[in-house]
């Protein structure tokens, strides 16, 4: 790639390998200190909650900057020791409050680092799955390996041994820190906000972003869980982890071709559909070693290719200056939103009929999801 925009793979990689330790594993932290799938599900709903508030007060503030590229760096730091005060609690209120003051800085940044993202290859938005398929790497090196190695240390070292990739993540942002603001005067996204929530297409959109987020709810907090009480072994897990980044993987490098080829609209419906196959799979087959890595594969599709096709859709919707506030309206309210939703649905059916319960609520959000798009492109006009 560019040399320009390697500064922004080594950022992506280095963002997306601390949540490849986090996201898999914190439930098996979790359920090491002795709390229930409940405690499990509020600390992911608190995550996702972040997402709600952070990225719009964030944005703003970056906006109002000159310097931009400090807030990012800022962002990582603060994140970092976020981080690290789960290491000193142990009750339900201080997980809650670490989790709080964590996830608000870490889902602050992406959504800036998005919009700079898509700034700096302005023109070229098919070529995002490239840059952010480093991203993917990140996390497949990181979560592939952490099964085994929590098998070998112990839960009790969950933290210490994850709290370096944050620190990588702080090193990563470092060359931002001169970034100047471009584009919009002071204090325009306020006023985008607004506008850009009443555009036609924008809800529809993050609706349906928000479903399917929400259908990955039993995905991010139990999939380690429900692998396990099924009798797969770290090691197993871990390579789970691995088989659907590295389809992922494969997936954002195609996708700009995919997309020039067949459309967002058709792509995503393809995507919606094998995900709900997918749920229903993870469901009622989770002993099936060959089943899982089946499973695993369609994550190419359902993650990878619907996040590529839905940022090419916000790119068109939010163009320019708007990108941040639209990255901002997608974190808070589908990302965010969603994800609380899908957290605490989760955590329900998880309490009540454990993993078979909690992937099938999966499966019936990402149909609703499904019903909707193919409504929406029907209604538009759109080739499905």
């Amino acid at each position: 790639m560019p040399s320009p925009l390697r500064r922004y793979a080594v950022f992506y990689f280095c963002f997306y390998a601390a949540l490849g330790a986090y996201t898999p594993y914190v439930a098996r932290f979790v359920d090491y200190l002795g709390f229930s799938g409940l405690v499990a599900g509020g600390m992911l709903g608190l995550w996702y909650a972040s997402r709600i508030v952070a990225p719009p007060l964030w944005s703003r503030l970056v906006a109002q900057s000159p310097r931009p590229g400090l807030w990012l760096l800022a962002g990582c730091v603060l994140a970092s020791l976020g981080f690290a005060s789960f290491g000193a609690v142990a009750s339900v209120t201080g997980l809650f409050a670490a989790m709080l003051f964590f996830g608000a800085f870490y889902n602050a940044v992406m959504p800036q680092f998005e919009a700079m993202t898509l700034g700096a290859i302005a023109g070229e938005t098919e070529g995002y799955g490239r840059l952010r398929v480093w991203g993917s790497v990140g996390f497949l090196v990181v979560a592939g390996s952490y099964g085994a190695l929590l098998d070998a240390w112990g839960e009790a070292w969950f933290v210490w041994a994850t709290l370096p990739w944050f620190v990588l993540m702080v090193w990563a942002a470092w060359p931002f820190r001169h970034e100047a603001r471009t584009g919009a005067a002071t204090g325009a996204v306020r006023v985008a906000m607004r506008q850009l929530w009443n555009r036609a297409g924008t809800r529809p959109l993050l609706l349906l972003a928000l479903l399917v987020q929400a259908g990955f709810g039993a995905f991010y907090v139990f999939y380690t869980l429900h692998l396990r009480a099924n009798g797969h072994d770290g090691l197993a897990v871990g390579l789970l982890w691995m088989v659907g980044v590295f389809a992922e993987i494969v997936l954002f490098w195609w996708a700009p071709g995919l997309i020039r080829r067949h459309g967002v609209h058709a792509l995503m419906a393809l995507c919606l559909g094998l995900t709900v196959a997918r749920w229903i799979v993870v469901a009622l087959f989770p002993a099936s070693m060959a089943l899982m890595v089946a499973a695993q594969l369609t994550h190419a599709l359902g993650f990878a290719l619907f996040h590529a096709c839905l940022m090419q859709r916000m790119a068109a919707l939010f163009p320019g200056h708007e990108a941040s506030a639209g990255q901002g309206l997608l974190y808070g309210f589908s990302s965010g939103l969603g994800g609380v939703i899908g957290a605490l649905l989760a955590a329900v059916l998880w309490e009540w009929q454990g993993g078979v319960a909690a992937f099938l609520g999966g499966a019936a959000l990402t149909a609703s999801a499904l019903v909707l798009h193919q409504a929406r492109v029907t209604g538009s006009g759109h080739p499905a």
